[in-house]
């Protein structure tokens, strides 16, 4: 779920102090293309990943609209995070977001293809298996080089420390930061009428690349089989199936196993939560804020 709220409430500059931390903006070393099913629409599309220089960000490109991939163009939008600028919207870009601020990709351009749309105003990145780990994949292939300005020079990269605690609340579910010198993160859901997955809680005192590329990235999303029909009805999950998501039953339980881990829809939401607080990051430095953040459904 969008987190748009939190993200805000964060921001807010009193909050936040951007300092230094001895490393220097990244862009991938060469360009990415992957295509695949979308979940909601259940189109296919193509996305085009390119370098991109310093203090650039990153940014989508779809029929001839940059939208930066930033808090201010983010647009409520049910079981999915959607960006929107001059009535261009892109949904569903939290797991691409998250293995692109968890791997260092501090610059990039994000061209979304999509034939298929007939309003040329709408359009998804594909979901794959449900996970971010085709996303890390890609990247790996391709790796990271230093990205340099328009006049080749590199830039040093900074990051947003809390300066006082933060929460937002709605009923029983919160998010909350608390000032620390390293970011770290816990995470808690809570699902009584299906017992397969309950009370799941999950926390990590490291937020690297390697942490995340072997702990996170393989999550993957996942669903009520009998909340399936009703999400359908409402034009959603159009595209989704037993391959890009786990289905749980309230009676029957996992329909297909094995989970990769066994808190593993905990872990998404740490995924999905990574690629919302991206949305932070301006000017190629990073999103993530340098804090314990803890979140409960």
């Amino acid at each position: 779920m969008p987190l748009s709220g939190a993200v805000n409430a964060i921001k807010s500059s009193r909050l936040l102090s951007w300092k230094p931390i001895g490393k220097l903006q990244q862009t991938i070393a060469n360009s990415i293309q992957l295509s695949g099913i979308t979940l909601h629409s259940g189109k296919i599309t193509t996305v085009k990943i390119y370098p991109e220089l310093a203090q650039k960000g990153r940014y989508f490109y779809f029929n001839s609209t940059i939208i930066p991939a930033s808090i201010q163009h983010v647009n409520s939008s049910p079981l999915c995070t959607t960006l929107c600028k001059s009535n261009h919207t892109i949904r569903t870009v939290e797991h691409l977001l998250s293995a692109l601020e968890a791997t260092g990709v501090d610059n990039c351009r994000i061209e979304i293809i999509d034939p298929s749309s007939q309003d040329n105003l709408s359009t998804e990145v594909p979901i794959f298996d449900g996970s971010a780990r085709e996303w890390v994949d890609a990247i790996e292939r391709v790796g990271l080089k230093v990205a340099e300005d328009s006049s080749g020079s590199s830039c040093e990269k900074l990051a947003p420390f809390l300066n006082e605690p933060v929460h937002v609340r709605k009923n029983d579910s919160f998010i909350a930061a608390f000032p620390l010198p390293k970011g770290c993160l816990t995470y808690g859901i809570n699902f009584p009428q299906v017992p397969a997955i309950g009370c799941q809680w999950f926390s990590t005192a490291s937020l690297d690349d390697p942490w995340y590329t072997r702990e996170i990235a393989p999550s993957r999303t996942f669903c009520i089989f009998e909340e399936v029909q009703t999400m359908r009805n409402a034009g959603l999950i159009k595209g989704g199936s037993a391959e890009n998501a786990l289905v749980c039953s309230a009676d029957k339980g996992w329909l297909n196993p094995p989970l990769r881990f066994h808190d593993e829809p905990c872990r998404h939401k740490v995924l999905d939560l990574i690629g919302d607080l991206s949305l932070l990051a301006q000017n190629g430095n990073q999103g993530l804020p340098v804090a314990h953040i803890v979140a409960y459904k």
